[in-house]
């Protein structure tokens, strides 16, 4: 057989040798550069105008800082937790903190009810002019604190206010409001729902809407009534959102400060302040060691109580 006859076989070609995945976080090399010098203005304001007053009112809360020293503030004292002792000891400021207790444990629930309530009308009961009701629910939230107090000073007048006016038509005698030591909170809880319920309204009407209706629909067929449905199907699934509302409402609560401050100035016989509208109160007095001590206690308040919220309402595993 001749050479010319011998078939070669083709020339087979190198496989390519596989290719390396890049490592995630791996950018160009002058990227994370760039990154942080585009970030060193933002940091710089951060730490400026964030970490260091925080900072700087922490040890404050441990010395006896007044106003006199704010000129030579490396004069004052180091007391340790003396402001902080001085603050739980003080009767004004348990007193305070006992409003807020009630204020809290009052006024959350039942804000969040109206606004639930206030979500399921819109989303299901409410058809016509739907907007509108949205629109407002939602007034009294961007009102400013001002306007609605002067509205429901107006309102909760001994004399001549609307409520007692609406009472006096069934013959009923309305008490002093904002005058009286048992209705002066209450009446403060009252308008603190009025006013903040409508962004929960908000939110629980987002949460309704995400709810699968196919879910709606199965049930019923089982036979499952509105109530069931609701409660067995709609309220499960709202958990989410119900932990969101109502921890924002707690803290918001916590720190309640604009209706006192506007409606009663605390009063009357200190029924109404509150720890927030104490503590500026302590600013205002140029005692600025216990004032931060007491703005400490109040953040160490909020975080338990929120804590306590992330593990009760959360999701199960």
């Amino acid at each position: 057989m001749s050479a010319s006859t011998i078939a070669v076989p083709p020339r087979m070609e190198a496989a390519p040798s596989p290719v390396a995945p890049a490592r995630p976080g791996r950018g160009r090399p002058g990227e994370g550069r760039a990154a942080w010098i585009l970030a060193i203005p933002f940091t710089l304001l951060f730490l400026a105008f964030t970490v260091w007053p925080v900072a700087q009112s922490l040890f404050m809360s441990f010395t006896d800082t007044k106003q006199k020293d704010l000129r030579t503030p490396f004069s004052v004292n180091f007391i340790g937790l003396g402001n902080y002792v001085r603050a739980l000891s003080d009767p004004v400021f348990q007193r305070a903190a006992a409003n807020t207790a009630y204020f809290v444990v009052v006024g959350v629930p039942l804000t969040l009810a109206v606004a639930l309530l206030a979500a399921v009308a819109l989303d299901k009961g409410i058809t016509r002019f739907r907007a509108v009701f949205r629109l407002g629910f939602y007034t009294p939230v961007i009102t400013s604190i001002v306007a609605v107090a002067v509205v429901w000073r107006f309102i909760l007048q001994p004399d001549a206010g609307l409520l007692n006016t609406v009472l006096s038509w069934f013959g009923i005698q309305g008490p002093n409001w904002l005058g009286d030591v048992q209705w002066s909170m209450p009446s403060l809880i009252l308008m603190a729902i009025w006013r903040n319920f409508g962004t929960g309204m908000i939110i629980f009407l987002a949460g309704l809407q995400a709810v699968p209706y196919s879910l709606q629909e199965a049930a019923a067929i089982d036979g499952a009534n509105t109530w069931q449905r609701f409660w067995h199907i709609t309220f499960p699934l709202l958990r989410p959102t119900l932990l969101f509302v109502s921890v924002t409402t707690a803290i918001g609560y916590l720190q309640f400060f604009e209706e006192p401050f506007v409606m009663t100035q605390g009063g009357p016989l200190n029924s109404t302040i509150s720890m927030s509208m104490y503590t500026y109160n302590q600013f205002g007095y140029g005692n600025y060691g216990v004032a931060t001590a007491m703005s400490y206690l109040i953040f160490v308040v909020i975080a338990v109580i929120t804590a306590i919220q992330f593990r009760v309402l959360r999701e199960k595993a």
